[in-house]
């Protein structure tokens, strides 16, 4: 008798306590050490309880924001353009293009004859 391998789902594998996968726990740190300054902030003021739930809610929006995806529909201009892609891809490269100061580069082919009539027409 041969030898077969089975398929198996390897999906959970790469992830730490069923939910966090590395990128999802490396967003979820972040998320918490921005609400562990707001914790600092609202502990010199002797409210650490609010500074505590800062620190769910930041690490809560580093968790969604490493984890989940943008949702895929037509309603709003932005899910249909980045639908079904991830939320941290996303703002990544909104940051880069508002670092290029909002520049987009079209290059157009074609005869520079229709070119320059186009040019005219619009004027």
């Amino acid at each position: 008798m041969g030898t077969y391998n089975l398929p198996r789902n390897v999906k959970g594998e790469g992830r730490i306590l069923f939910i966090f996968s590395a990128k999802a726990l490396i967003c979820t740190a972040i998320g918490g050490a921005i609400g562990l300054v707001f914790y600092l902030i609202f502990s010199l003021l002797s409210m650490g309880v609010v500074g505590i739930v800062f620190i769910v809610i930041f690490a809560l929006i580093g968790f969604i924001i490493g984890t989940f995806k943008v949702p895929d529909s037509n309603n709003f201009n932005i899910t249909r353009s980045t639908g079904g892609e991830n939320i941290d891809d996303v703002i990544i490269r909104a940051i880069k293009f508002k670092m290029q100061k909002n520049r987009i580069y079209v290059y157009e082919t074609g005869d520079k004859e229709n070119l320059e009539k186009e040019e005219t027409k619009d004027e």
